[in-house]
């Protein structure tokens, strides 16, 4: 990529990995190891009965060699006789090949089983699993093209609620609909950040109805930070025909148009709209201008009497609509949680003065806790950790008459951070002892205490007494002379912390931490002093339920942490 611009180069979207190679045997004896796994008592009998003797009807099941490779990468079998393929539904006629058990017998081979039960077994396997069970014999291909089994692999595992059988009406199928849309794009489900210079943002891709719809996600107007939050589509996929899915740009307000989609590497996806004249409006760049600056502020130009914040949201304007919606993103996780965690991590919105509302990421790191934003402005671009805490050093507040005064709280941030710079050479000097006296006895070093888990056993003890000892709430206010675009905070809060704010220049330069107050209001708000900056910013949960966001391990969100910090420096 260059200036933001994502490179088209290589394959489009993925294709699906092929399918694992069956064990062979030939016939009935090559029954798919994946349906003794999974399939039930019943499956099971018959594939070790398959072992010992194959039963009539073996020459009309001959294994099936031929896959189609799009059938193995999308779980299905998209081959060119489909229209004549035949479907278990209903009163449809069964397939000649089965044949039933005797009575009074047993099943030995999955094919003695009746149709409508194989129909069941094979629903039940993930759509993953099924082409290699398609490529066991011609018999359970054909049962393996019936709906059926693919609308339920449909709502099961993507969650479409649709009325599938209307697709026939288009003649696409719910095995079309599960290969070409949901299975083939399903790498792109889940939450991203645009890379937009310093602005970032928050895309939540889902899968709605019998569409995937990429949203971005947008703090409400400044300064109500404790309002919902705004969404708008971006970009749709669907199947317009069997052929293959359609991408398009939904940027601009004259509809749908042309787009495109091209995974670029794991967890990270482009997109590009191939008709970007749809972006322009009649009236030229003032009036994109006028509409951008009432859906994303809420009002006029003219309402915005702060000479900086105009110049600010200019050069917001300016910068964001050259992308076109030609924009890279690259994936992030929402943050995990533990039983010892302050409150539920998560995202939430704040005020940051001039900038307005920004999304911040609120993470839990033993004897810290981290804010690192989602979106960010030209000082302290998204990425970037905009605030932590010590949650080793509680701050006792004084008094509410007393507090009103900023001196007074000041003296009290200022003795706790000299107090935190003492504790911090003392540990950097036992750490030199014991590496030099480990040195001398020519022994091998032991893992050192520091941020591991003797430090998070001490903040969870410090963290613990403190609000044991703390009431259930104390009266809050703010001190006289500190700035806060929100004036309607709780009045009372749970415990405050120490904890460090990033401040830079303009551009990102000289970034520096300086120190200030944690406030933890409840469960879904807290707010920061920036002691320096003599500023309040409020925070306040974003309550929406994000699908496929969560972590596959901790280690993998602390990675994801140091990526998106690495791209905003």
């Amino acid at each position: 990529m260059i200036g933001g611009t994502p490179r088209w180069a290589g394959p489009a979207v993925g294709t699906a990995a092929q399918p694992e190679a069956l064990q062979s045997g030939g016939g009935y004896g090559g029954v798919c190891p994946l349906v003794r796994r999974r399939a039930g008592p019943a499956a099971a009998a018959g594939a070790r009965a398959a072992r010992e003797a194959a039963p009539r009807g073996a020459a009309d099941s001959e294994p099936d060699t031929d896959t189609d490779p799009e059938e193995a990468g999308g779980g299905g079998g998209v081959t060119e006789d489909d229209e004549v393929a035949e479907r278990i539904e209903g009163g449809r006629p069964l397939p000649p090949a089965i044949e039933a058990a005797p009575a009074g017998r047993a099943p030995l081979s999955l094919l003695e089983l009746p149709p409508e039960l194989l129909v069941q077994i094979f629903g039940s396997l993930p759509g993953t699993d099924l082409p290699s069970l398609a490529r066991v014999c011609t018999t359970f291909r054909r049962i393996l093209r019936t709906d059926t089994i693919w609308r339920r692999r449909c709502r099961e595992e993507y969650g479409v609620c649709e009325n599938l059988r209307k697709l026939e009406i288009t003649g696409v199928s719910c095995r079309d609909v599960y290969a070409k849309l949901l299975h083939r794009y399903r790498h792109i489900l889940g939450l991203w950040q645009p890379d937009i210079g310093p602005y970032g943002g928050l895309l939540n891709v889902v899968v709605d109805g019998l569409f995937i719809i990429g949203w971005m996600y947008l703090p409400p107007h400044d300064p109500h930070v404790d309002d919902p939050m705004r969404f708008k589509p971006l970009f749709r996929i669907h199947l317009m025909e069997r052929k293959c899915a359609t991408v398009e740009c939904m940027y601009g307000h004259k509809g749908p148009h042309n787009g495109h989609i091209q995974i670029v590497k794991k967890d990270e996806f482009s997109t590009k709209c191939n008709q970007t004249d749809h972006h322009r409006m009649s009236g030229g760049r003032q009036e994109e201008f006028r509409t951008w600056l009432r859906e994303e502020w809420g009002r006029t130009l003219e309402d915005i009497f702060h000479e900086h914040m105009q110049e600010l949201i200019l050069m917001k304007f300016i910068y964001t609509s050259q992308y076109d919606n030609c924009l890279t993103y690259r994936r992030i996780y929402l943050p995990p949680s533990s039983p010892d965690d302050l409150i539920q991590p998560g995202l939430f919105k704040g005020t940051y003065g001039s900038h307005g509302l920004e999304i911040v990421m609120l993470s839990f790191h033993g004897r810290k806790a981290k804010g690192t934003k989602i979106t960010g402005d030209p000082n302290i671009p998204a990425g970037q950790q905009t605030v932590e805490i010590d949650l080793a050093h509680p701050l006792q507040l004084p008094d509410i008459e007393n507090l009103r005064d900023f001196s007074e709280l000041s003296r009290i941030v200022l003795e706790v951070q000299e107090q935190v710079r003492r504790e911090e050479q003392e540990r950097e000097q036992q750490q030199e002892e014991e590496q030099h006296s480990q040195q001398a006895a020519c022994q091998p070093a032991s893992p050192l205490g520091g941020e591991g888990a003797e430090g998070e056993e001490t903040a969870a003890g410090a963290e613990g007494t403190t609000q044991d000892k703390a009431p259930a709430s104390q009266p809050f206010v703010l001190p006289m002379g500190v700035i806060s675009r929100n004036e309607d905070y709780p009045r009372t809060c749970r415990i405050c912390f120490y904890g460090t704010g990033l401040i830079a220049g303009h551009g990102f330069t000289s970034p520096e931490r300086t120190p200030g107050v944690f406030v933890l209001f409840d469960d879904d708000r807290f707010g920061f002093i920036w002691l320096e900056l003599k500023s309040f910013s409020l925070y306040s949960r974003i309550k929406v339920s994000f699908q496929n966001a969560q972590a596959p391990s901790r280690e993998a969100f602390d990675e994801m942490l140091k990526n998106i910090q690495s791209l905003a420096t």
